[in-house]
């Protein structure tokens, strides 16, 4: 038995190598709140597993997210789809969370798509809208690469974020699908939705969105040398934005509506990773 997390997403990766059939996976795809009915859109799987018969996954238990991951096709590629993820307020520690974003990579994957339901700080954006991430305040206070050093052929602690969320693929998808806005997204620890107040701070720091998750699976997926891309769907107004009070059912009836679009969002997404290659090693 070991408690080394990397080694721990290493026996997971192993087990979910042989419950889905395929020996590497190129993507992998994490559904947020709501983003259920956009795993159809994305193809038919070849195969699904429950995560808890993967080793290191707890059960999720937030309403609207799942407890299973699919592999699809899509251009060529083999995309894991995880239907939902765990979250650091269900009392999980930060390894926990990220365990999902750490398995993927050692399955094999070069691309991490984090998506996630937020709260809409920009006053401009509008309920059902898709914003491309384009980068994070973390506001948790913590990070995944706290603790004893990573193992052995797992990187350093002290990651450079200046690209976290790729540039050249974000430059990609713009060019794809027109009128598609970046934004930047603020991790709060939740589970409560935020003050008033708190807005106010967020959007004086230059916040556009705000959410519970999605940040520390970037630096986490990030560290291994994945490339990143952040989508949030803009769920609700965020508070004191004068739409009256903000509810976990408002968030789902918005994902629910926008299911189909955000599917396929995703799948434009996957295409212009197999268009552009995986990003050669090195600087830059």
């Amino acid at each position: 038995m070991t408690d080394d997390p990397y080694a721990i997403a290493a026996q997971s990766a192993g087990r979910l190598r042989a419950a889905l059939g395929r020996d590497r996976h190129d993507v992998a795809v994490v559904l947020g709140s709501g983003w259920a009915t956009a795993a159809d859109v994305l193809g038919e799987p070849r195969a699904e597993v429950a995560i808890t018969d993967l080793g290191g996954f707890p059960a999720p238990t937030v309403l609207g997210h799942g407890g299973t991951v699919r592999s699809v096709d899509i251009a060529g590629l083999g995309v894991l789809v995880f239907l939902g993820r765990v979250h650091a307020y269900e009392g999980h520690p930060i390894a926990t969370v990220v365990h999902g974003a750490r398995t993927a990579v050692a399955a094999g994957c070069r691309l991490m798509v984090l998506t996630n339901a937020a709260g809409g700080v920009n006053l401009a954006y509008r309920v059902g809208q898709p914003i491309l991430i384009s980068d994070h305040l973390n506001l948790t206070g913590r990070s995944p690469l706290t603790g004893p050093p990573p193992s052995v052929g797992n990187g350093m602690r002290f990651v450079d974020l200046t690209d976290l969320y790729s540039s050249r693929l974000r430059a990609r998808v713009r060019d794809a699908v027109p009128g598609l806005v970046e934004g930047v997204y603020a991790g709060l620890p939740g589970p409560h939705f935020e003050t008033p107040a708190e807005i106010r701070m967020m959007r004086t720091l230059g916040a556009d969105l705000v959410g519970m998750s999605t940040i520390h699976e970037a630096i986490a997926a990030h560290h291994l040398g994945a490339e990143v891309l952040g989508i949030s769907l803009v769920t609700n107004a965020a508070a004191g934005s004068g739409q009256g009070p903000v509810d976990h059912a408002e968030v789902m009836a918005a994902g629910d509506a926008a299911g189909p679009a955000m599917g396929r969002l995703l799948r434009t997404v996957v295409e212009c990773y197999a268009a552009a290659g995986p990003k050669p090693p090195g600087p830059g």
